[in-house]
């Protein structure tokens, strides 16, 4: 197999996290029948900074002849915020149609969570978040802006199209999770019922009545044809307790863009942290991107003493939407072997450098 990948390191500490990332890449060139070519681009906050140049229709379009993205970080402290999240992040997700953020939520050995008596088999699900559409599309308007009697309205909007192709694709996610094993979660009564996994859709339906009544509507159609997967609804603030207190009822979460930005980064410091938590924008039928959520933390740029274990996954995360399923599986072991060398998943306190976290990881990628 040989997959063609656009590397964008980005900004902050990006280039670093993404370089341990390669370095684990090139491990699993030689340790596997996979090769890669890579091929790097300069855009985030430093370009913008001295030329002005964000990211045009062109330069994103050539984006299309890869295999998958690989990016870093995007941010920079000396730009105005949103301009870069706007005009290279969202503008990706929106124009590429990456309409399924994924963020798988695994507690690995070892790891520390702020939750008491949670073991790693109680932090193992999958959050899928429609990533396209809701209130990040930007549609709203100001009245009587500057007065007293201002009014600020922010319009949450979702066609069948965007909610149905983003429910299936849970569905499948569901399936291709517990393709040998059923999900460890389901009562006996449910496994004798047929049921191999569950789907709970996350949103607020009791509210908010008309966006998320067409989730719910979808849902239950869809359902129809996946009569092995049980379903289940969860208000999004109820998912939020549920999290903490029982964390080990979720399989798979769907949700809308809001609220899957908001659970998937509690979720994350419930599994040790932005540190160690990767993410993907994914187009199904088209050039996916794959990075670490925990953004650029310019204060440790140069330090050599970022935690690259999110940035590592994502590769693994990447390998994983390739089909490269073995490998996928290598690295995630191999994250797991050497997070029991690491003292802490904070940046600064791992006990280990970056080049060390990913000597380790890319040192352990095996058959």
């Amino acid at each position: 197999m040989h997959y063609k990948l656009a590397i964008i390191p980005g900004d902050g500490t990006g280039p670093e996290v993404v370089q341990e990332g390669l370095k684990v890449l090139k491990a699993v060139e030689s340790a596997f029948d996979i090769s890669f070519e890579f091929t790097h681009f300069d855009w985030g906050g430093s370009r913008y900074l001295k030329s002005g140049k964000i990211l045009d229709d062109d330069e994103l379009d050539s984006l299309k002849a890869f295999d998958a993205a690989y990016l870093g970080a995007i941010g920079h402290p000396d730009v105005k915020p949103g301009i870069l999240e706007k005009g290279i992040l969202l503008k990706s997700r929106f124009d590429l149609d990456q309409y399924i953020n994924l963020r798988p939520v695994k507690l690995y050995p070892g790891v520390a969570t702020p939750i008491s008596n949670i073991q790693p088999e109680d932090i193992d699900y999958l959050i899928v978040r429609e990533n396209t559409g809701g209130l990040y599309t930007g549609k709203g308007h100001f009245s009587k802006k500057g007065t007293p009697d201002e009014v600020a309205v922010q319009e949450m909007i979702y066609t069948r199209h965007q909610v149905e192709r983003c429910v299936r694709y849970a569905f499948e996610s569901v399936l291709k999770r517990h393709k040998d094993n059923a999900w460890r979660g389901l009562s006996d009564e449910e496994k004798k019922k047929g049921y191999v996994g569950q789907l709970t859709l996350c949103v607020k339906t009791n509210v908010l009545t008309f966006v998320y009544d067409l989730w719910q509507r979808v849902v239950d159609e869809v359902a129809e044809a996946y009569p092995t997967v049980k379903t289940n609804y969860v208000n999004v603030d109820a998912t939020c307790i549920w999290m903490i207190e029982d964390p080990g009822r979720f399989d798979v979460i769907v949700t809308g863009n809001m609220f899957g930005d908001i659970i998937s980064d509690l979720a994350a410091v419930t599994q040790g942290g932005l540190g160690i938590a990767p993410g993907g924008n994914i187009n199904p039928k088209g050039v996916s991107m794959f990075e670490p959520i925990g953004g650029t933390a310019p204060q440790f740029t140069g330090q050599n003493s970022i935690n690259p274990l999110a940035a590592i996954g994502a590769a693994g995360l990447m390998l994983d939407h390739l089909g490269a399923f073995d490998a996928a599986k290598s690295i995630d072991q191999a994250i797991s072997k050497t997070v029991t060398k690491m003292t802490s998943m904070r940046a600064g306190e791992m006990g280990l450098t970056t080049s060390e976290v990913g000597d380790s990881v890319a040192g352990e990628v095996v058959i």
